[in-house]
């Protein structure tokens, strides 16, 4: 590919900072107002108003959180890209935009299965498009600390989405499990070296 068709992964990074944080910043947006209450609430008040958004506020906040600094690694990793790897970055970055969307509706009605798929679905697809882009930066390496982070998430996700369409309480603990991602990487670095 001639040098003309690479794009700076950097100018890419500074939109994704923006985004990354606007979009962590409204994960918060939905949770409940003071004004809900017409007295100060009790204890069983509080968890009974904030204990379902804020449970899916800590699921993607963190989510939102591993998949920054995988993003941000993986940039390290490629600085430069045809034009094909970076629309499918701001594919990726769509992804992460609409992630308050589906968090604002899985913190009103986690337990619903439709909604529990749904935000199942928007993670498969976040952690899809991140373990495509590594796959991408990496072709041609072997480098299993790098691709194993990328690839757990995918696997963890999927299997957290299947038990919301028959357990939708338990697949919020499956999905947790994709934040043992870098311990992933970390055991690939170990057998691989």
């Amino acid at each position: 590919m001639p040098q003309t068709d690479l794009f700076e992964m950097r100018r890419l990074e500074m939109l994704s900072n923006t985004i990354f944080g606007v979009a962590m910043t409204l994960l918060a947006y939905d949770l409940p107002k003071a004004s809900s209450f017409k007295q100060a609430p009790d204890w069983i008040d509080l968890v009974r108003v904030y204990a379902q958004p804020v449970i899916a506020l800590a699921i993607s906040f963190v989510v939102a959180g591993l998949f920054w600094f995988s993003h941000h690694r993986r940039l390290a990793v490629a600085p430069e890209a045809g034009r094909g790897v970076v629309f499918l970055n701001l594919f990726f970055l769509l992804t992460i935009i609409i992630l308050p969307v589906t968090n604002g509706l899985y913190g009103s009605y986690r337990l619903d299965g439709v909604v529990a798929v749904i935000y199942g679905f928007h993670l498969t697809l976040i952690a899809t498009l991140n373990a495509l882009l590594w796959l991408l930066a990496l072709r041609g390496r072997r480098e299993p600390q790098l691709l194993a982070p990328a690839l757990i998430p995918v696997v963890v996700f999927v299997l957290g989405t299947a038990m919301a369409f028959v357990a939708p309480k338990v697949a919020q603990f499956v999905w947790c499990l994709a934040f043992l991602a870098p311990v992933g990487g970390w055991l690939a670095a170990r057998r691989a070296g």
